[in-house]
């Protein structure tokens, strides 16, 4: 398949196409995966769910398999190859002679159609059928869009009938007054695109038929308290309890209103039922990979999910599960939060790196999307790459200080001279960590032996995996230990709105030992995408803090980031199209 396919001539979607035409039916791809025939619920000849009760059921007693996350050092805005790193060392160890599975995130519609383009990975390490998976798969998203909105419609329709009826009418509907606050909600409304236009809205304006009138806005859907709940949660049992436990808004004293309250958690747990079961995938050379929750570790837990990591550690010998953006996002979230939840101990991580972000932290120009790469990132700059280091050790410091071993996965491009490469060895090397200069791009499998030995041999090490912090530590202090430690702040300020949230949630023993679910941005350690390498000597500003009583989660807000990102001058969606003929999808990147 290698021979016949070239990345460097061709786009994603004309590799997908191609590989397409040899992939394994589902039912074969499920059955060498070890996945029996009433567990697979087929999707057409190539997807299918997973009916995890049955797996789980099935395979209690079975030893969990090896277990790998893969993370990376803070990104361009164009991102390092994350996604298409798991898929390589996935089809590497298969090479290998290993039983291997991944296991990975759903893209959201907003990244597919703004700039930075599917999540299938990239070249000869794709995760297949493309299309599919990159315009809504099975389904999950839309599940969370709409049981996040059917809440926001309970909340709503509550506020507008309590305030047209008095109590005897209220009461002759069996409904209980609320009081909910229309100047304090909790959550808004959800949509999975970037749509900047619908950050701040104004609803319910007409007549008193036609809604309470209030303030909202719209967040982008996988950063939804509920793709958090389907990301952690274990079982349905626990789905459901979860979901009646989201605080949906607040009443006029201050007091939480949750789902359950409203009467609309059984609702929202059976439109979410179906997204439950993992869908099953595989890799351009056929291994399986399986996909459950969603992306955005900066703004939510960015997570593949534990029902997907847990079938997959017992099915496999090796597990590659895939985390969001940096070691200080996404591996900080798994490491403390999903860990922490699953009961689940890793035995490596992978860092991805590329030459061309280490020149970014370096001091090169600016890396814009859409735009050709400067100079600086087509030729050898060696003193660049050795300056940008800087923020590759943060990264491996940060997973020693877990326990876990790391291992550097170089990301080749073909602009990356020897000189440059050996660079980045000596400097990761010296900061102890395991180093593979990967081909999987270019070669897939083939390309990624180096880097899928370097994680046999990390695997074999014994580990001595700890938390960050204990649950018993108050909130303000996880903050500043996570933005000291691991960001590399000098110290945390907060607005006085913050300040006072986190007051109340440390005197309520069932919010103070949630975990903490940090959201800043990914394009830098700080706060400030335009702080780039290792910066010193900053101040990271807490501007608010949520509760996602539902998902267990804390969650410090860092900055200016937004939950609902926008669509930029030039997004994807101008070049994505249908050949009338066949309705193959074209322009998918």
């Amino acid at each position: 398949m290698a021979k016949k396919l070239d990345p460097t001539i061709m786009q994603d979607w004309e590799i997908a196409a191609e590989a397409e035409k040899s992939m394994k039916p589902i039912q074969q791809l499920a059955e060498e995966f070890g996945v029996l025939t009433e567990e697979l619920l087929p999707y057409g000849h190539y997807l299918g769910k997973l009916d995890y009760r049955k797996i789980l059921s099935r395979l209690v007693d079975r030893p969990n398999g090896k277990y790998v996350d893969v993370t990376a050092i803070t990104p361009t805005p164009l991102g390092e190859g994350k996604t298409t790193t798991t898929m390589g060392l996935v089809e590497g160890l298969g090479l290998l002679g290993k039983k291997v599975s991944g296991a990975i995130r759903q893209p959201s519609g907003g990244p597919t159609f703004n700039i930075k383009g599917s999540a299938a990975g990239g070249g000869l390490s794709l995760c297949v059928p493309m299309t599919e998976f990159s315009l809504g798969l099975t389904g999950d998203i839309d599940t969370i869009t709409n049981a996040h909105n059917l809440a926001m419609v309970a909340m709503t329709a509550r506020m507008q009938h309590e305030f047209n009826y008095g109590d005897d009418v209220l009461e002759r509907k069996k409904l209980k007054r609320l009081n909910i606050d229309p100047y304090n909600p909790a959550i808004g409304w959800a949509i999975d695109f970037s749509a900047q236009a619908l950050r701040e809205i104004i609803i319910g304006i007409g007549d008193k038929m036609d809604g309470f009138m209030m303030k909202s806005g719209f967040q982008i859907t996988v950063s939804s308290e509920l793709m958090a709940i389907l990301a952690v949660a274990r079982d349905l049992k626990d789905l459901r309890s979860r979901i009646a436990r989201m605080q949906i808004a607040w009443d006029r004293k201050g007091n939480p209103v949750t789902a359950a309250d409203l009467e609309v958690d059984g609702a929202m747990t059976a439109i979410m039922v179906k997204a439950m079961d993992p869908t099953l995938m595989q890799t351009i050379e056929g291994q399986p990979v399986l996909v459950h929750a969603g992306p955005f570790a900066n703004i939510a837990i960015g997570q593949s999910s534990i029902i997907a990591d847990r079938i997959g550690l017992k099915l496999s010998e090796y597990h590659v599960t895939e985390s969001g953006f940096g070691a200080d996002i996404g591996f900080e979230k798994f490491w403390n939060l999903k860990c922490r939840y699953s009961g689940f101990v890793p035995d490596a991580a992978v860092i991805v790196a590329t030459i061309r972000a280490l020149k970014m932290h370096g001091g090169g120009p600016r890396v814009t999307p859409g735009k050709p790469l400067d100079e600086a990132y087509t030729s050898e700059n060696v003193a660049l790459v050795e300056k940008g280091c800087e923020n590759l050790i943060a990264h491996i410091e940060n997973v020693k200080k877990s326990g876990i071993t790391p291992v550097v996965c170089i990301n080749h491009f073909y602009m990356d001279s020897e000189k440059e490469i050996a660079a980045v060895r000596k400097a990761a090397e010296e900061a102890g960590a395991r180093v593979a200069l990967s081909r999987h791009w270019e070669l897939g499998g083939e390309g990624a032996k180096d880097l899928a030995g370097a994680v046999v041999e990390a695997c074999e090490e014994k580990s001595d995996f700890r938390f960050l912090y204990e649950t018993s530590m108050p909130q303000k202090q996880r903050i500043e230990l996570i933005a000291r430690e691991i960001y590399g702040a000098e110290a945390v300020s907060y607005t006085p709105e913050a300040d006072a949230k986190l007051r109340r949630i440390q005197d309520d023993t069932n919010l103070a030992s949630m975990g903490t679910c940090m959201v800043k941005t990914q394009l830098s350690l700080s706060h400030d995408p335009e702080l780039k390498g290792r910066p010193k000597g900053w101040t990271l500003p807490v501007t608010d803090v949520l509760v996602y009583q539902g998902a267990e989660l804390i969650v410090p807000v860092a900055g200016g980031i937004k939950l609902l990102p926008g669509t930029a001058s030039d997004p994807a969606f101008r070049r994505i199209d249908v050949d009338t003929e066949t309705g193959k999808v074209t322009g998918l990147f």
